[in-house]
């Protein structure tokens, strides 16, 4: 990645300038995002994402290729990974966390 920042700051500084986005520690040991107590995703240092969507929007999402499995649950629709290792899967990682902000928000 060209930044100074690392992914994790980068992705931390976005999100958290969204009203009403908190951000810290989980219940085991992510990083997590939340809005009115619900989870829109977490990282895994700087090196993975991990969100959760309907059924309907992850089969359209992967389908579409942004995101993979949720290593713990292969096979089942809904929890959803992202690798990050370029700029582009940061811009990524900030555009499916959005996209799980305006669905809690909206």
């Amino acid at each position: 990645m060209s930044s100074s920042a690392t992914a994790s700051q980068r992705i931390t500084d976005t999100v958290t300038s969204w009203p009403g986005v908190e951000a810290g520690p989980g219940r085991r040991g992510e990083f997590a995002f939340t809005v009115g107590g619900r989870q829109i995703g977490h990282l895994h240092g700087d090196r993975a994402a991990h969100f959760s969507f309907p059924t309907d929007v992850w089969a359209q999402l992967r389908k579409q290729g942004p995101i993979a499995e949720h290593p713990v649950f292969p096979g089942k629709r809904g929890p959803a990974a992202r690798r990050i290792e370029t700029d582009e899967d940061v811009d990524e990682v900030i555009a499916l966390l959005r996209l799980n902000y305006e669905r809690v928000t909206g």
